[in-house]
């Protein structure tokens, strides 16, 4: 079902030969990600035209991410294989430990993770989004423009340019529509292309994951001393079990050169189920007792930011092309989150590398799917897509997602038999090797049981109390929102409420990263009115604080765009 990007397009009309009267590049990437630097690049070192249209005054300032990159041993193409001295210059730290922490109140069971971590790695590194984006689109410009290309910014595509059914280009807020011989979307999991080819729709929560995170302030020293690391090493924490209001999902901190990144990844449709509200759980991690060894009574907030996550088990596109489009990274569905392993931007540079080649070899080709027929097999061939929809999964889910099932396994988990099983130091070394593994990881189904109640059990059956006294003292809704930038793009909002029903929209009051029901200065609102006698709730919009990260979309009855090139929020550290 295609999304409003769709209304944005055009349909030149009939005729089999180029439109007229249109600028024309042979390849056109939108958006400056890791998956869009990474196809410009190979476009460019193929001697291919390229034109890059980034939506962000500045790659990276529209984008965010918990923060690791991955190169894989197996993966045909890591970020350093195109960009050479990307480690020294654009990510933060390298991982060299990797814990998860099994959470029962003040009682914590940890089990180390680096076999897990380590498993078909070359290396992974931390990273912030705007310093490493805006890093890549400097170095993508160069190459681009030597091809007759180059890159700009401050331009938002908003839908596909048709000619007789048939897409051959993009239409844009800020320029005439242009033709190309292949465009390569790499807009992001919010992608207007994806939706308007068909190849995207927003109907399932249970499809979607979302990331909230809060930068923090931070010395490489003082890192040193609390993580116990060297300059060139790093940690990343996971956390699980009782301390998320019994919302499916977990929490992260990774460490940065000069700051921390610190988040919450959840299922949406638990979210939305519990009636939580993302902020308050962020805030929940920021102030548990463990926390206090490592952000001390120095608390310092950089900055707060949020997104949308696709599940690729889910909504990994088998085809993620149409015509001369092919889909890369978010926008294609490509984030691999399972447990404990989460990945993407990865998995994106290898997509976009590989569509890029795949345009090359079909270069010239009359057939309009040529490119995106062979992009897709080499994203099979290359395993690419057995690591995102693993068929393990598949075959387990069928049983291990089912509440009947799901019931009898927490029923038994809980008993006083289950607990007193799980206490054990034989479990205890099962659990470990468990985390480590792989295969077991990429089998997990997505229920409560694997993210709240058996972590549970495990930190109350063998975990450690911890007295720590946490200061943290996490800032207000409002004092983050106010500590954001934006540039408002006023009389033009980007999203429309269609129907203000709180059992219509309702959801997106809680569920929103700017929103709370108790807070009035958010995104979305709800209050009571009297209509005929009667009282109603209904829900009300404000665009301005908006992060963009596309929740309400999925949550809410609403018309969803992103806001023209350069408006909105524009992330410092992203």
């Amino acid at each position: 079902m295609a999304g409003t990007g769709s209304t944005a397009g055009r349909d030149v009309g009939a005729g089999l030969e180029e439109p007229e009267g249109y600028e024309h590049y042979e390849a056109i990437v939108v958006g400056c990600g890791p998956g869009g630097a990474a196809a410009a690049a190979r476009l460019a070192d193929h001697g291919v035209e390229t034109l890059v249209l980034e939506r962000g005054t500045e790659a990276g300032s529209k984008n965010v991410s918990g923060g690791l990159i991955y190169a894989e041993e197996s993966a045909p193409y890591a970020i350093d294989d195109l960009f050479p001295d990307f480690r020294e210059e654009a990510s933060e730290r390298p991982v060299t430990d990797y814990y998860i922490h099994n959470v029962a109140g003040n009682k914590i069971r940890t089990y180390d993770l680096t076999d897990l971590h380590e498993h078909d790695t070359e290396w992974c590194d931390a990273v912030l989004r705007r310093p490493m984006d805006a890093w890549l689109e400097e170095r993508v410009h160069e190459r681009t423009t030597e091809t007759g290309g180059g890159v700009l910014t401050n331009v938002r595509v908003n839908g596909l340019l048709r000619q007789n059914g048939r897409i051959v280009g993009v239409t844009c807020d800020e320029l005439d529509p242009i033709t190309a011989d292949v465009v390569i979307a790499a807009d992001g999991v919010n992608s207007e292309l994806a939706r308007d080819a068909g190849l995207m729709d927003w109907a399932e929560p249970e499809e979607w994951f979302q990331g909230v995170k809060a930068v923090v302030e931070m010395d490489s020293e003082t890192i040193a001393d609390r993580f116990d690391v060297d300059e060139d090493e790093g940690v990343a924490h996971l956390f699980s079990g009782d301390l998320f209001e019994g919302v499916r999902g977990g929490g992260f901190l990774y460490t940065n050169e000069q700051s921390l990144s610190i988040g919450t990844v959840f299922h949406l449709d638990s979210l939305v189920e519990e009636r939580a509200e993302p902020h308050q759980l962020l805030d929940a991690l920021l102030t548990h007792p463990m926390m206090a060894q490592w952000l001390g009574d120095d608390y310092r907030e950089r900055e707060y930011a949020a997104k949308l996550v696709p599940d690729s088990k889910k909504v990994a596109h088998p085809e993620p092309y149409r015509d001369r489009l092919v889909l890369v990274g978010d926008a294609a569905g490509q984030m691999q989150a399972q447990g404990p392993i989460i990945k993407g931007m990865n998995h994106a540079v290898t997509a976009g590398a590989l569509a890029a080649d795949a345009f090359v070899v079909t270069r010239g080709n009359a057939d309009p799917e040529s490119a995106g027929r062979r992009y897709a097999s080499m994203l099979e061939k290359s395993g690419t897509m057995e690591k995102l929809r693993p068929k393990r999964y598949e075959l387990a889910r069928t049983v291990g997602e089912r509440d009947v099932v799901t019931n009898a396994v927490e029923t038994v988990l809980e008993s006083a038999v289950g607990r007193a099983a799980l206490g054990t130091s034989i479990a205890d070394r099962l659990l470990k090797r468990a985390y480590n593994s792989p295969f077991l990881v990429s089998m997990l189904p997505d229920t409560s049981t694997g993210y709240v109640t058996l972590p549970a059990i495990i930190g109350e059956e063998r975990g450690r109390t911890v007295y720590w006294e946490n200061e943290v003292d996490p800032p207000s809704l409002e004092e983050r929102i106010g500590d954001l930038t934006y540039d408002t793009d006023v009389g033009n909002p980007h999203i429309e409420l269609r129907d203000e029903s709180f059992e219509a929209s309702g959801a997106a009051v809680y569920a929103c990263p700017v929103s709370a029901e108790d807070f009035g200065g958010g995104c979305y609102r709800a209050e009571d009115v009297q209509t005929n006698g009667s009282t109603e709730t209904v829900v009300s919009l404000d665009t301005q604080p908006c992060v963009e990260c596309g929740t309400c979309a999925i949550v809410a009855d609403t018309e969803w765009e992103h806001p023209r090139g350069g408006k909105g929020v524009e992330y410092r550290s992203g």
